[in-house]
This record gives C-alpha cells, sequence and structure tokens, in this order.
C-alpha cells in the first residue's frame, strides 16, 4: 500500500493553519480508535485501554501508569522511564491549500506546492482560489453532501478510469448520447514533469447523431429524458481561461478532470463539482468517496442545478455506475491472468507525451511508469 488513509483530522488553534492530521491508531496496541467519519470531540479514548490523546495527538493519561498499590507493594504498572511525551500519535505533515487540507507520513516529500507542480496548479486555483482570503472575486465553498461506496477492484484501476479520455465517448450512454463527453470534442490532455498528476480539459457538444456515434453501441438515438433538467447547463464565469493555443482568446471548459497521484480526483462536470478519494482496502479493494460541493453565493436555483447534475455520479450515477461495474470486470480479469498479467494500455510506460485529442491513453502510461519508478518495479 502507498498510504494509510484511516487518519482523523482534528483542528488545533496552536498552528498557523488551524488543522493536525494524527494517525488513527493507538500508540500502545495499535486499535483503530475512531470509528466516526465526522463530528466532534474534545480527546481522543481507546476503547481498549482507555489510553487518552489530546487533539494534537500528545498522549494525555492512561489508567494505573503507577500501577495499583496493595498495603506498601505496588503492582503492574510503566516502566522506570515512561514518559507521556514519547507515545502519542503518529503526526503527518500537513499543507492546506485553498481549503483543501494534505497530510503526509513522509518528512522528505517536498513541499505541497512543488509536489502539485506548474502544470496542475492553475485548473486547482481556478476552482479553490480564495477560500482563505480576502481577495477579489473570492468564493467559498459549500458543502452539498457526500457519496461514498466500495468497489471491487484494485485502486490503481480507478485512477486509469479517470486518467483515460478513450472510454467515456463508448462505455457511457450518457455521455455520448447526450453530448457530455465525446471523442471529437475540443480537448486537451496536461500532465506534470514527472507524469504523476493530470488535467482532463473539454467542452460539451450538443446531443444527438454525429460521425463519432456511429456504430458505438453505447448511443441511443431515440433516448429521451422524462426531466430534462438533468441537461440544464448554465455557464459560470469562472469557467473562463486563456486558449493556450490562440493567444488573447478564452475557452470556457465544461469538463474538467483533475487526477492527483495517488488518490485525488477533482471534478468539474458541466456546473457539479465534486472531489472523489480513493481509499485502498487491500489489493482489490477501495472505498470511493465522493464530496459534492458548490458556492457560498449560488443562487437556490444554481445550489438546485448542481444537485441536480450531480445525479450523473456517486455509486448509483448514470454515468458512474458503468465505472464501477467495468472496474470490478477489470479486477476479475487480472485475477484470471495471475502475477504475470498486463495490458496493451500500459506499453511498458512509453508514449507519454500530452495530447490535444481524447483517443489516448498517454495518462495512464505517464501514471504507471512514475508509480514504477518509486515502487523500484
Amino acid at each position: 500500500m502507498l498510504m494509510v488513509r484511516d487518519r482523523v483530522a482534528p483542528k488545533d488553534r496552536a498552528t498557523d493553519h488551524g488543522i493536525r492530521v494524527v494517525e488513527n491508531r493507538c500508540a500502545h496496541r495499535g486499535v483503530r480508535f475512531c470509528q466516526n467519519l465526522q463530528g466532534n470531540a474534545r480527546s481522543f479514548v481507546c476503547p481498549y485501554h482507555q489510553w487518552t490523546y489530546k487533539l494534537n495527538g500528545d498522549l494525555a493519561g492512561l489508567p494505573f501508569r503507577d500501577g495499583v498499590k496493595e498495603g506498601d507493594c505496588v503492582n503492574g504498572g510503566m516502566p522506570e522511564g515512561f514518559e507521556l511525551k514519547d507515545h502519542g500519535l503518529t503526526k503527518l505533515r500537513v499543507a492546506v491549500l485553498h481549503g483543501l487540507v494534505f497530510a503526509t507520513f513522509s518528512e522528505d516529500t517536498e513541499a505541497l506546492q512543488d509536489y502539485l507542480g506548474p502544470q496542475a496548479m492553475p485548473w486547482l486555483d481556478r476552482i479553490f482560489k480564495g477560500q482563505n482570503t480576502a481577495e477579489q472575486g473570492a468564493r467559498k465553498l459549500t458543502l452539498l453532501g457526500y457519496n461514498r461506496q466500495r468497489i471491487p477492484g484494485n485502486w490503481k484501476l480507478m485512477m486509469e478510469n479517470i486518467k483515460d479520455p478513450y472510454h467515456p465517448g463508448l462505455l457511457h450512454t450518457w455521455f455520448v448520447t447526450f453530448g457530455l463527453w465525446r471523442a471529437d470534442q475540443k480537448s486537451r490532455m496536461v500532465m506534470d514533469d514527472k507524469g504523476r498528476h493530470a488535467v482532463m480539459i473539454s467542452r460539451r457538444n450538443e446531443g444527438g447523431q454525429a460521425a463519432v456515434t456511429e456504430g458505438v453501441t453505447s448511443f441511443k438515438a431515440n433516448m429521451t429524458l422524462h426531466d430534462d433538467r438533468l441537461l440544464d447547463v448554465v455557464p459560470e464565469a469562472w469557467w473562463k481561461v486563456p486558449d493556450p493555443s490562440k493567444p488573447g482568446s478564452d475557452i470556457m471548459p465544461t469538463v474538467t478532470m483533475i487526477t492527483l497521484f495517488p488518490s485525488l480526483i477533482i471534478q468539474q462536470q458541466v456546473n457539479s463539482l465534486s472531489t472523489r478519494h480513493i481509499v485502498p482496502r487491500g489489493p482489490g479493494e477501495f472505498d470511493f468517496v465522493w464530496t459534492h460541493f458548490g458556492f457560498s453565493d449560488d443562487t437556490p436555483d444554481m445550489t438546485r442545478r448542481r444537485l441536480r447534475q450531480a445525479n450523473l455520479f456517486g455509486p448509483a450515477g448514470f454515468v458512474s455506475a458503468d465505472d464501477g461495474e467495468v472496474i470490478e470486470l477489470s479486477q476479475g480479469g487480472f485475477r484470471q491472468a495471475g502475477e504475470g498479467g498486463s495490458t496493451l494500455c500500459e506499453l511498458g510506460g512509453t508514449g507519454t507525451e500530452m495530447t490535444e485529442h481524447m483517443v489516448t491513453e498517454t495518462l495512464i502510461r505517464s501514471m504507471y511508469a512514475y508509480w514504477r519508478k518509486v515502487m523500484a518495479v
């Protein structure tokens, strides 16, 4: 496993950004002491032996530290020289970017801005910039809800899926039929210089028949909606970005899919905004956690629009349900092939250049080239 995700992030006013991250694992016997996904607490108490920790991870106390006194004798207790300060929870390095909290167990990991790199940062700024400042145009995030599901597949299969612009116009009936993602759309694939992070950028087509739908079995020419508000797209001012191919011109992407190695996806799909977090549960299973959000200055109509369009995603989403199923099928194929199995899209990590079209798997190969390097495979 690359990372341990079972941890809590309590607030601690002693830090500049107000956030600490500690490992959800008791220093005494390794018990995962916190079972709540969210909430408030004044301290953390392990249920096994009631070791108690401060919110910053320091050990505050434990029962019978000095043993049990019987007459003139003391039985048990911690050994001589035991110090509370030496037995706190594992504390992670924390960095906060526009309200997003990142943490690492490693003291050697580069600073967050350097890790994300100049290729991905503008696309993160586009959505999130202004969360912690009073700058002009700042927008505060508002939480709209969560989805979570457990998918029977290796975690890397989901990162493959989100880095794969080739499949949406083939697998997803919704995308290809209603023009939300097709192979002929104006698009651009962006990678950082190490191939670990990527951004897929595209603009929506109108629905209906097109050359790229001929022979595509997922295209349903006669499909109609009982509620066409699912396609009620309203352009937003913050979508606008400079067109790199035409200096002085702008483009309005309707889709941006940001994949940050190893386990975070940030997506704009027309008016819906979400993060997706991959939480590995072993080599053949992972949890997929969706957080849907909007902005504090959204009108009630825009909030309803974001929630309505978010129905394309999540465990039962009209699009995402396809991904969960095909990942399970992929895992079955790898299990069948055994340790010697490989796939064509990897090509040994070759062919990793950026492209201006969707019929490509360069983002996947770049990710695996980087993964092999850090895993010394």
